[in-house]
């Protein structure tokens, strides 16, 4: 029975993102009657530890695992069918989380998995990658996409102040028209033809350009839309 699918969000990681994350989700699923749409739990979990610094300086990262294992057991209680981490930088984590929780194994939806899947699909060979330093120091995308034989092209390290200055701005909902500016600018200077949104918070910076007018010459991808569509077939195909 399709009321029987679940989807659990593991969110707040900021919660502008997961707000952002759950409308696309309840978008693509359209009803004439609510209850024809899926059941979507949402754990909006704002006050746990940075993932950046639990990376960068291996600041609360016990803390931190023990939150995000303490989310997705409480997710499989609530009976989740799929889980996903509204969060590219806590996926260096989930292997920590599965070791603790072997409860959900099997049920996250790995959103940079997801994406290195989609994008080979499509034929990317090379693709310039926009995230938070600890998702880029991590090298969890590297890890992920050398599979599927994609280059990535990570920032210079002196650009990272952009990168957080663009992302602090959509976490503290202070998307101003010189931020947009920055980020636009940014993205014509890219010579790659493929560019990644690796932070949650990029595709809704990314949203408010394009109504500004603004027409990237890039292909753009976002890994939470890769997911949005196995999601969508996945409940498509339960009878």
């Amino acid at each position: 029975m399709k009321r029987d699918f679940v989807i659990g969000i593991i969110g707040g990681m900021g919660s502008y993102a997961t707000v952002d994350f759950f409308r696309r989700l309840v978008e693509v699923f359209p009803a004439e009657k609510e209850w024809e749409r899926p059941r979507i739990i949402v754990d909006n979990y704002c006050t746990m530890p940075s993932r950046v610094r639990a990376i960068l300086y291996n600041e609360r990262r016990e803390e931190l695992v023990n939150c995000l294992s303490n989310s997705a057991i409480n997710m499989y209680r609530g009976g989740v069918t799929f889980l996903v981490l509204a969060c590219n930088t806590s996926h260096v984590f989930l292997p920590e989380v599965e070791k603790r929780v072997p409860e959900v194994q099997g049920k996250f939806l790995h959103i940079i998995d997801t994406l290195a899947q989609d994008m080979k699909r499509k034929a990317v060979e090379t693709s310039y990658l926009l995230a938070s330093e600890g998702t880029i120091d991590s090298g969890i995308y590297a890890q992920c996409f050398a599979p599927f034989g994609i280059e990535l092209v990570n920032p210079r390290t002196e650009q990272y102040s952009l990168l957080r200055e663009w992302i602090e701005a959509v976490k503290q909902n202070n998307i101003t028209d010189s931020v947009i500016k920055t980020f636009t600018e940014f993205v014509d200077g890219c010579a790659i033809p493929s560019l990644i949104l690796g932070c949650t918070e990029l595709p809704i910076l990314y949203a408010n350009a394009l109504q500004t007018g603004w027409k990237p010459k890039l292909q753009i991808f976002d890994p939470l839309e890769s997911v949005i569509t196995v999601l969508k077939e996945k409940y498509r195909l339960m009878t």
